[in-house]
């Protein structure tokens, strides 16, 4: 979980510990701290923030450059997806330079007197959320500063008037001007700063991109088109079905639940030893979900162990659980009684109802004694690995979080072996 938000005097206590203050000049006069969180248009000669690293401290002017680059405030000659691939990598790669990255990122939308490079740095923003997390250490301030802009864009537009109005003066007799754009061009920086809060949130607690391969050009593309249209991956279930309307519209389940479902049974998930145990390759399931995204399942698919992946992922990625967070002490305090157990489920909404339903008539497949000699995966392992996609511990006390664990297990179990689920078959 995150901290509360913090205030823009934290920040400035915070950077004035952190950052590696800069110098202008012939007699090398240090910058402010609030100059240094503003928008500059040049290059810089050291980072931004305070390391030892040889290659950090070389590695953060080039990525300095590829943000401006990325932002059009400086020209080159590449195209937007390829410096956001070069400067997502670099920090993918190593990760002293992700904080250095937000912050360069920071600075550039403070400030900025173009809306359309504005906007870049903040999609730029909502780009890398979907790699890599900030460190511990400085994702309050991230989040501080997000949350900032969540309802903002009257001020925001206001302050790009106010800044334009000072320049004109100040430079009025000079050649050299940048363009300025006060035109909303876009999306408005708050759909910007929404969908980053909640990215943030997401990535601080799943992690960022797994696995060998590097980020490529199809995973930018779709990070960025995540920011107007949701991916079908830590969406809430009404959303999902929303999306799929148009595709499916006589779907009372969704789409990705039941397909990736399928697809487990048609590779002979049912007869694999370990399922749902074992993971599948993560950079074979990282492009699954990629076309999964894009309503596609590819015909070359041969191990049920991938698809198994991506569905415990889905189902631990929803916005909100299968079974949302008001029943969570119901359960819990039900999880010996059978009757008690079942009557829990009847008391969701249906949506949540038939998605859960469907899950545990998944289950029951695999439950079954001629399938569980193959698999090695009875009721008991089944409900190990699945309760925790299902149900979610709110406390942050360690011991509360293994005792429910083990109650979390013990009321899916009940659930696998009671549950009358034979409604569900044939629905999609």
């Amino acid at each position: 979980t995150l901290w509360k938000p913090v205030s823009q005097s934290s920040m400035a206590d915070w950077a004035s510990k952190n950052l590696n203050m800069h110098t202008q000049g012939i007699f090398r006069r240090r910058i402010s701290i609030s100059n240094m969180l503003s928008w500059n248009g040049g290059s810089i000669k050291k980072p931004m923030l305070i390391t030892s690293n040889r290659t950090i401290k070389k590695e953060a002017c080039e990525m300095f450059r590829l943000v401006q680059c990325y932002m059009g405030d400086r020209q080159t000659h590449m195209d937007r997806n390829h410096v956001a691939l070069v400067t997502v990598t670099k920090c993918w790669n190593t990760q002293g330079l992700r904080d250095e990255l937000y912050v360069q990122l920071m600075r550039q939308t403070t400030d900025n007197t173009c809306y359309r490079s504005l906007a870049w740095g903040w999609e730029l923003m909502a780009i890398s959320l979907a790699f890599f997390s900030p460190s511990p250490k400085f994702q309050s301030y991230l989040e501080g500063y997000i949350y900032r802009h969540l309802d903002n864009d009257e001020n925001i537009a206001q302050r790009i008037k106010e800044l334009v109005d000072l320049k004109t003066k100040k430079n009025s007799k000079s050649r050299k001007k940048r363009k300025q754009n006060t035109e909303d061009e876009g999306l408005p920086i708050s759909t910007y700063a929404k969908y980053c809060y909640r990215k943030l949130h997401k990535v601080a607690i799943t992690g960022g991109k797994k696995g060998l391969c590097k980020p490529t050009v199809e995973e930018i593309t779709h990070a960025r088109n995540a920011i107007v249209t949701p991916s079908l991956f830590g969406s809430s279930l009404e959303e999902i079905m929303l999306r799929q309307q148009n595709m499916y519209p006589g779907n009372k389940l969704p789409w990705v639940q039941t397909q990736l479902s399928q697809q487990v049974l048609a590779l002979g998930g049912e007869q694999t030893e370990g399922i749902f145990r074992i993971p599948g390759d993560i950079d074979e399931v990282n492009a699954l979900k990629l076309q999964v995204d894009q309503w596609r399942i590819p015909g070359s698919l041969s191990d049920p162990n991938i698809p198994a992946s991506l569905l415990k992922l889905w189902y631990r990625e929803l916005e909100e659980p299968v079974i949302p967070q008001q029943f969570y002490k119901e359960c819990i305090s039900n999880y010996e009684n059978p009757d008690a157990a079942v009557a829990v489920v009847q008391l969701l909404p249906e949506l949540n109802r038939l998605v859960l339903c469907y899950l545990i008539h998944f289950l029951q497949i695999f439950a079954q004694p001629s399938n569980v000699g193959r698999t090695k995966m009875d009721v008991n392992n089944l409900a190990m690995v699945m309760a925790p996609n299902c149900l979610r511990c709110q406390s942050d006390d360690p011991r509360i979080i293994f005792e429910n664990t083990r109650k979390e297990m013990s009321f899916l179990r009940m659930l696998i072996v009671h549950l009358d689920t034979s409604f569900i078959k044939g629905l999609v």
